[in-house]
């Protein structure tokens, strides 16, 4: 773990804010002050270790039990409650180096216990997100966290090849639909083990459709990092 946090906070140390994100007290460990790491929305908090769901004593929860999904595990830094919802929001209009990093820092820290991929693959943008926003929020979030790591970064291992309609405005069980096909791999990734970069995670039916992507072009084992999921309703 400290081996882990020493290279992020080498790497992102020019980035790193002078102020804790999201209380403004006096500079962090990677930005973020002790009291707001510890109290970050469900960190700690045991989870299912396929899907990240919240689950009493971090069982497989009863969905992932009933039906095995694409990916193999996700990791998430937080839920996605306040103050990290807000954070999120922030992101995905702003790609603020001051916001970015610490928010980096903190996938990057999701690593110290894992073994490590073999390429980190940022969740692909909507041609309408890239056109409204002008970036990709986990691109922003997936380069630093692969140079703190030494890992290597597939900006073009997968291509989104279909929209759909915005995954917000859809009822839950609309959404796998609405992103079936929406994903294209001409990469070889025979073998490899693929890890997804992305800001939240809520149905995980995006996530899902990317790593059937990703394991029909190969990969032997496709994981995910996000910031946040939402919690269990």
């Amino acid at each position: 773990m400290m081996r882990v946090q020493s290279a992020v906070g080498t790497v992102l140390d020019a980035l790193l804010p002078a102020a804790c994100l999201f209380c403004g007290a006096g500079r962090a460990h990677n930005g973020i002050c002790s009291g707001c790491l510890r109290d970050l929305p469900g960190r700690g908090q045991p989870r299912c270790p396929i899907c990240a769901i919240d689950t009493p004593a971090g069982e497989v929860c009863g969905s992932c039990l009933r039906r095995r999904p694409a990916f193999d595990c996700v990791r998430t830094a937080s839920s996605y409650a306040f103050p990290m919802d807000a954070a999120i929001q922030r992101l995905k209009y702003t790609p603020d180096p001051t916001l970015i990093a610490p928010l980096a820092a903190l996938l990057a820290e999701l690593a110290a216990s894992e073994p490590r991929p073999d390429l980190l693959v940022p969740m692909p943008a909507s041609r309408n997100q890239l056109r409204s926003r002008g970036f990709n929020q986990a691109v922003e979030l997936a380069r630093p966290s692969a140079r703190a790591l030494g890992l290597k970064l597939g900006l073009d291992a997968v291509a989104r090849v279909r929209d759909g309609q915005p995954q917000a405005s859809l009822p839950w069980d609309e959404r796998a639909a609405n992103v079936r096909g929406a994903f294209s791999c001409a990469a070889d990734l025979s073998g490899l083990r693929v890890t997804i970069v992305d800001d939240v995670m809520t149905t995980g039916a995006t996530l899902e459709e990317l790593a059937r992507t990703l394991k029909r072009a190969g990969a032997g084992e496709v994981g995910a990092w996000v910031l946040a999921r939402t919690p269990r309703g």
